[in-house]
């Protein structure tokens, strides 16, 4: 059973449903053997074809029913499968759902998980405890294990060993990001239309995801060695593949933040044709350049507008790091033998600009809020204000009463600024 197989059915067969639940198999369909070979399989597929096609059920006189089609196409995807040793495997290992969640993880229903979950054995349920505590234990036994090892308390231990944990996270990572990028293109879901669906993954960002990863490992191993003396680089050697690493997420970053928030009206007017008659390079261009939203309110708006504004603290966050790290290796290479609070000032600056923006957007929200509902804050406030309330809208006719769930998502939204302050 090959490695990721494995993997899978350990950590997530809780989350499969059984076999019986998935209705006709595969190998049903095509009224075949398990252990059919590929030439017994390629005959059975034409047998079946000719018994199964909807035009030889209507030549031999029987009316043809959806069902009748769903099952002729279910038969083919059951051979496309079959023959393919790979998806063969995969299939025997952990059947039609669970290939169809690895082949395309956008299909999983929460809902059908989490019945599976609770469907499941014991022991399956005790796995993922076991991996979500293994996890819990893995995050705060390396701050413990630093801490130890830096008061001195491990004596002539070394910080390759100590580092162990993070060892183990890299390997895990490495893995996931390899899987990601083995794992093709991902398919276009069925509710939505062919035009406009863009992959969401596409194989350059993968791809860029492991090199900043790689980046990052690199800067962990040459960190370790130089700490126990077994490499004499300078210090501003072993940060270059943070820097490089800041530099690619810095980039990211900057393009999230200069990007426009369009309607696909706005978007047609500004390069001359509709979304759905772009080809494939032009709409990949479109979504590094556009966000585009059904209309300039309501909740798809308010996402991208959070998604820049994201952007621009996470901005804040890279450039503090990068100061803070070059005051470090200042002080550490040219003996300039600083405060260490001088170092920490580019942090300190960075805390105080989150809570700042998170404060200020609260109340920004607040204040939307309130000039959109006033009774929201204040229940008398629609009493108080009367006769202008009156006035203001014979003025503004076109202004309708929130709903009730236009009020709900307000008081969520404030709700949601208050929690990030």
């Amino acid at each position: 059973m090959r490695f990721d197989i494995a993997c899978f059915l350990c950590c997530c067969r809780s989350f499969l449903s059984s076999r019986q639940s998935e209705g006709e198999s595969f190998y049903d369909l095509l009224n075949v053997d398990r252990h059919a070979t590929q030439d017994e399989l390629k005959r059975a597929y034409k047998r079946q074809s000719l018994q199964m096609h909807p035009d030889k059920l209507a030549q031999r006189g029987r009316t043809v029913t959806a069902a009748d089609r769903d099952r002729f196409t279910r038969m083919r995807n059951a051979y496309e499968v079959l023959s393919d040793p790979r998806r063969r495997e995969t299939y025997d290992a952990i059947g039609e759902r669970g290939m169809k969640w690895m082949e395309d993880p956008l299909s999983i229903d929460p809902q059908e998980l989490a019945h599976n979950f609770a469907t499941s054995s014991i022991l399956d349920r005790s796995k993922i405890f076991a991996i979500f505590l293994a996890i819990y234990v893995a995050v705060f036994l390396l701050p413990i294990l630093v801490c130890l090892m830096a008061d001195g308390t491990f004596g002539g231990a070394k910080w390759v060993a100590v580092l162990a944990p993070l060892w183990c996270w890299d390997v895990f990572i490495t893995f996931y990001h390899a899987r990601v990028i083995l794992m093709g293109p991902i398919k276009r879901p069925e509710h939505i239309p062919e035009e406009e669906w863009v992959d969401p993954l596409p194989m350059k960002k993968r791809v860029s995801a492991l090199v900043r990863f790689v980046f990052l490992v690199s800067f962990q191993i040459l960190l370790a060695l130089k700490m126990d003396g077994i490499i004499a680089f300078p210090w501003w050697v072993v940060f270059i593949p943070l820097y490089f690493w800041e530099a690619m997420a810095l980039k990211k970053k900057i393009s999230l933040t200069m990007i426009q928030i369009v309607t696909h009206a706005e978007l047609e007017l500004a390069i001359g044709k509709s979304f759905a008659a772009c080809d494939a390079s032009e709409k990949e261009d479109i979504h590094r350049r556009f966000i585009l939203v059904p209309a300039k309110s309501g909740p798809v708006y308010d996402s991208a507008c959070r998604i820049k504004a994201e952007a621009k603290m996470d901005l804040v966050r890279i450039l503090a790091r990068v100061a803070f790290t070059i005051l470090m290796v200042m002080n550490l290479e040219l003996g300039k033998e600083w405060s260490w609070w001088i170092v920490f000032i580019p942090i300190f600056v960075m805390v105080m600009c989150i809570i700042g923006s998170a404060f200020q957007n609260w109340v920004d929200v607040q204040a939307e809020a309130a000039k959109r509902d006033p009774s929201l804050f204040d229940p008398n406030a629609d009493v108080e204000q009367g006769y202008a309330q009156m006035d203001e809208n014979k003025n503004n006719d076109d202004d309708e009463p929130l709903t009730d769930e236009e009020k709900e998502e307000l008081k969520a939204k404030v709700a949601q600024a208050a929690y990030r302050v």
